[in-house]
């Protein structure tokens, strides 16, 4: 009976083929003979990039019929196990006994739900078919579980919610028009963007009590679904507070032990390590960003005090009540996670804090490339002192002269201590025009 679950799926999906999506900023590659692993938070759109794969695949010419789509996530298919899916295979060999396995391109969609799956997925490979594209939401699964068996076989594109230059175009707002009264409407857009939610889902939503409704949908999933129930954490009333107490720490270096004595303090019973678990557990379900801070000492760096950004400025807002000074920690949220995507595979970002502070340290490869820092805007004496101090203070450490203020809407370079120090829009920034 499974395979006829199996084979029913297989020509659902291929009914929807080619899929009507709109395209995203980074595409996947195709025929490169290769697993092509896209891992990213619920719900980010990591099934369009695999969409929009499939459709260039069949503009080239493949036929719908050499394309194979599983989505493991299906209730049909909970009780699979690594044993059983083989009938994956079979079940579309059954269907298409003309086609050459080898000529097949393989869509897994979740299969790391299923254990054991990476020995699955490499023997396909080795013996079947060298196409073969994966995505999930968890970091862990996908990269470590890949890395201990399928050891040089896979190219990884990390999948985030949409850009500002996706948002954009999911919004229909012209990014290339040189019209004054359009550079008004992306500035316009901007401001939206930065309190806004960036899932697809949500975006493409009109109604704002739907907004809500998803987007406490999706965080309920993250807490239950990818955490706890995967992890087997059974106190859920603690594990929601933990994840809320790091949301409202936004921008600022995060102490666990705290939020232990915190919980402590309240008669609750939770301990110190598992506690240090749980913070992982939320970064490998891509729920937050963490970042160190800079140390020249790697075992100074360990010790440091991270600081927790979170995937999706509207996921935030509408979890805690938002407060009358978060335009500024989330406009830092929206510029973390745009460095974030345009990292390199050898590139980090830190903090700095000695006796002033410098929001972002930019390292490419071995070296410091560039530092930023973020602020609303800099019409307050002090606030402006405090961003150039930081960044010269910080400059003087890394020794990096590429040194940027990111605000709101203010746009000018100026001299300090015989350094450049750029102060750039925010929108122009994430459009990369500056």
């Amino acid at each position: 009976m499974r395979k006829d679950t199996i084979k029913s799926l297989i020509a659902l999906k291929q009914q929807e083929m080619p899929f009507d999506v709109i395209h995203r900023d980074e595409e996947l590659p195709i025929n490169r003979k290769k697993i092509i692993t896209i891992p990213g938070v619920r719900r980010c759109g990591k099934s369009t990039l695999m969409m929009i794969a499939i459709n260039a695949l069949i503009e080239s010419g493949v036929p719908v019929r050499n394309i194979l789509w599983i989505g493991f996530d299906d209730e049909r298919l909970k009780r699979m196990t690594s044993d059983d899916l083989d009938e994956v295979i079979a079940s579309y060999m059954e269907m298409y006994p003309d086609v050459s396995i080898k000529d097949v391109h393989m869509f897994f969609d979740e299969i790391q739900i299923i254990e054991g799956w990476e020995y699955f997925v490499l023997r396909v490979c080795k013996s079947y078919c060298k196409n073969i594209y994966i995505c999930g939401s968890n970091a862990t699964m996908l990269s470590t579980e890949l890395g201990t068996a399928l050891r040089g076989y896979p190219l990884e594109y990390k999948t985030y919610p949409l850009s500002f230059n996706e948002y954009c175009r999911f919004k229909g707002v012209d990014t290339d028009s040189y019209l004054e009264q359009d550079k008004a409407k992306v500035r316009n857009a901007f401001a939206e963007y930065n309190h806004a939610s960036a899932f697809p889902e949500v975006v493409l939503t009109v109604s704002e009590t739907e907004k809500l409704q998803l987007l406490n949908g999706y965080f309920d999933t993250m807490l239950l679904k990818d955490i706890a129930e995967h992890y087997g954490i059974a106190n859920l009333p603690i594990l929601r507070y933990f994840v809320k107490r790091i949301m409202a720490n936004l921008t600022k270096p995060t102490s666990i032990l705290s939020i232990y004595n915190d919980i402590k303090s309240q008669g609750l019973r939770i301990s110190k390590d598992e506690l240090y678990r749980w913070a992982d557990y939320v970064c490998d379900v891509f729920m937050f960003i963490r970042i160190p801070k800079y140390e020249r000492s790697l075992a100074k760096e360990q010790r440091s005090q991270k600081k927790y950004y979170c995937i999706d400025n509207g996921l935030r807002s509408a979890v805690l009540l938002p407060q009358s000074d978060d335009n500024g920690k989330l406009l830092e949220n929206a510029v973390l996670l745009h460095l974030n995507r345009n990292l390199g595979p050898a590139d980090r970002i830190f903090y700095f804090q000695e006796s002033a502070e410098c929001d972002f340290v930019v390292q490419r490869n071995e070296y410091v490339d560039e530092l930023i820092q973020v602020t609303w805007d800099m019409s307050d004496d002090n606030t402006r002192e405090r961003e150039i101090n930081g960044l010269l203070e910080a400059s003087k450490v890394t020794k990096c002269d590429n040194l940027t203020i990111i605000t709101i809407d203010e746009e000018r370079s100026f001299e300090r201590n015989s350094k450049t120090i750029h102060v750039v829009p925010a929108w122009k920034w994430a459009l990369g025009r500056y």
